[in-house]
């Protein structure tokens, strides 16, 4: 699509994250003030497809260490676009509330390769949300096929950038909200609810999947979001996107991928602190997300 804003979105290859796909393509077109094209990075047995992954064969991503089942897909963004223009790299669990070109048309300055958040320390930043200048950026990242080989490529790759500052520009935070924070909902840009026992696509994915007899790929403790303006805010986007023809079902992937070769996150805190007791509401959601 000529002239088009590319977003390149890491999901899951077996139907649980439909929720949040439509949310943040009804979110990013709605705002958007010129054509919006999104890709859907999702794992594949294709050979063919930049996703492939063969575990039983330890061919293409090598998935086991990954806390999601697209965590690395994020440093293959460049390659997918062929290595030219701009790409815009995302979770699939953020809900866009501004014009995305204005996150496109950000320029670059020196030698900055890439747009994202600094973290608070400024030693590293957040990959989540990522502005590419592909063509730039070949000559940092690996190929396609070294890529996939990396047991740790997730990690490796923070380290790469996290040694050489001067290739990553400061993107202002309110791009890459996390979980509100504490910012106002008019003041977030594109509101990443990180945090995965706390996603508002739960809600909904959770009784679906069950329905169909499936297990959401999450498999730690699911708890209510701290911040009930924006689980709101959520709930009217998913109406919204529904009132204008969008559905869960268009974004089901043609051919479901099956087991996911993944560390396990039923240890996971995420950004928020634990209670020593939960109530019957919070038993019941742990409840669902275990299937």
């Amino acid at each position: 699509m000529h002239n088009a804003i590319r977003i390149f979105v890491g999901c899951d290859p077996n139907d649980c994250d439909l929720e949040q796909m439509m949310v943040l393509e009804y979110s990013a077109r709605k705002h958007a003030s010129r054509p919006v094209e999104i890709t859907w990075m999702r794992l594949s047995r294709d050979p063919a497809s930049p996703w492939y992954c063969d575990p039983a064969r330890g061919r293409g991503w090598r998935t086991e260490k990954w806390s999601t089942p697209f965590s690395a897909f994020r440093w293959a963004v460049p390659a997918a676009a062929g290595f030219q223009g701009r790409a815009l790299y995302m979770d699939a669990d953020m809900l866009v509330r501004c014009d995305m070109a204005e996150l496109w048309d950000l320029p670059l300055h020196g030698d900055a390769i890439v747009a994202g958040r600094r973290d608070g320390d400024g030693n590293g930043w957040r990959s989540c949300v990522a502005l590419w200048d592909c063509e730039r950026a070949r000559a940092h990242l690996p190929s396609l096929e070294a890529l996939r080989a990396k047991r740790h490529a997730n990690r490796e790759m923070k380290q790469y950038f996290a040694d050489r500052p001067h290739l990553v520009q400061h993107l202002d935070a309110r791009y890459n909200s996390i979980d509100g924070e504490g910012l106002a909902a008019d003041d977030i840009r594109i509101l990443h609810y990180s945090d995965m026992g706390t996603q508002f696509s739960h809600r909904y994915a959770l009784p679906r999947l069950r329905a169909e007899g499936r297990h959401h790929w999450f498999d730690g403790e699911v708890v209510p979001h701290a911040r009930h303006d924006l689980t709101e805010l959520f709930d009217r986007d998913y109406r919204d996107a529904i009132d204008a023809g969008y559905t869960p079902d268009a974004y089901r992937n043609a051919v479901p991928f099956g087991d996911v070769v993944k560390a396990s996150q039923k240890d996971y805190t995420g950004n928020r602190p634990r209670p020593e007791r939960r109530s019957w509401f919070q038993r019941l959601w742990a409840g669902a997300a275990r299937g």
